[in-house]
């Protein structure tokens, strides 16, 4: 028996485009704009080369956020499969042909941007988990046999990131699906076999890990052991982040990453440049604006009356917050370098794409959430 959605709507444009959640519009548009204020000052007080690209991305990837956000849903539902499936066939073109950079084979170039398909693949595996969990009950939940294809789903895109190698996005992907499984309400001993596997992996993953993946781990434990070497990144790092003080040294005055102390300040380090600039204050008030975000997503799912909105719109959500934690876990060593981009900050095509993509199918889920859900 298939499942289907079945949507009665009579609203016209208009109304569609005054139910769009203008709140979370200009929440995304706030945050995006300290990016491009982080990376102006980045590059020493110039729009080039970063901030210039990143405020077109964001603005293409803006129209397709509103677009997306404005397509029926049920479109969305039905576009799963071969939305998931496209993502895997790129991420296998990426194996045959992708890009080489930085010692990591993760992109395709396309010329005008460098796509990378891991990105985009988090927000497809959320799609696919939200549309087969889609009106499963608790027994369902509760038969393994069940569960079986949509941990599939999961780890066969897991596969093949980590040939690339990349580890980080890999995890990603593997939390964002956890999420979306224990949303849906799969059994908690499920999650403890899950952690007790991993645990018992642990030694046997050690030695199939590449050796700058041991270093990240090794550094994480011990950063001081080579202050010049590995743990250089993390050091200067803290230094910044603790020489912004509570209001910070002031816009373009930010001594360890203007001086070129603190490395991938436009990347992965962002969040430490932005910090040492503006402080404790302004490090809070745009983890203030990230909190808003996530509890917009929540409101949307609760809102949605049918489980494929309430699923994508949490997924995502969850999704999006992943990235927050891990990536200013990360700076302020917390948690070892993996390489995760602080969302609509850091620089970066694919990923500005991907959460923008994600948040337009979460606004979609919200303007289209008294959809009546039927099985047919």
């Amino acid at each position: 028996m298939g499942v289907g959605i079945k949507i009665q709507s009579n609203e016209t444009l208009l109304d569609k485009i005054y139910h769009i959640n203008w709140g979370l519009v200009l929440v995304l548009v706030s945050i995006a704009c300290i990016g491009f204020a982080a990376l102006y000052s980045a590059s020493g007080g110039n729009f080039e080369p970063w901030a210039s690209r990143q405020i077109m991305r964001f603005v293409v990837g803006f129209v397709a956020m509103l677009f997306i956000a404005l397509v029926d849903v049920r479109w969305w539902y039905k576009l799963a499969w071969p939305i998931y499936f496209s993502g895997f066939l790129l991420l296998l073109i990426v194996e045959i042909m992708g890009h080489i950079g930085m010692g990591a084979q993760r992109w395709i170039d396309l010329g005008v941007i460098k796509l990378q398909p891991s990105e985009l693949m988090k927000i497809a595996v959320v799609l696919i988990l939200a549309r087969y969990f889609h009106s499963s009950t608790s027994d369902d939940m509760r038969r393994l046999s069940f569960l079986i294809i949509p941990a599939g789903l999961v780890m066969l895109p897991v596969g093949l990131v980590l040939l690339q190698p990349d580890l980080g996005t890999s995890l990603m992907i593997i939390m964002a699906g956890a999420s979306l499984f224990f949303i849906a309400g799969a059994p908690l001993w499920l999650f403890g076999l899950g952690f007790a596997l991993v645990a018992a992996l642990v030694p046997v993953a050690w030695h199939f890990m590449h050796g700058y993946q041991k270093q990240r781990v090794l550094t994480f434990l011990d950063p001081e052991s080579d202050p010049l070497g590995s743990g250089y990144h993390i050091m200067q790092s803290k230094i910044a982040l603790g020489s912004g003080g509570i209001e910070g040294k002031g816009f373009l005055n930010g001594s360890q990453s203007h001086l070129n102390f603190l490395p991938e300040k436009q990347t992965d380090f962002i969040f430490t440049l932005w910090a040492e600039e503006w402080g404790l204050t302004g490090g809070l008030f745009l983890l203030f604006l990230f909190s808003l975000v996530f509890l917009y997503g929540v409101w949307i799912s609760m809102r949605s009356r049918h489980d494929f909105g309430r699923y994508l719109a949490l997924g995502i959500s969850v999704n999006f917050s992943l990235y927050v934690f891990i990536n200013i876990g990360m700076v302020m060593g917390l948690m070892p370098v993996v390489g995760a981009p602080l969302p609509l900050i850091s620089y970066g095509g694919t990923s500005m794409l991907a959460a923008l993509v994600g948040f337009g199918l979460m606004m979609s889920c919200n303007i289209y959430r008294d959809s009546k859900v039927t099985r047919v």
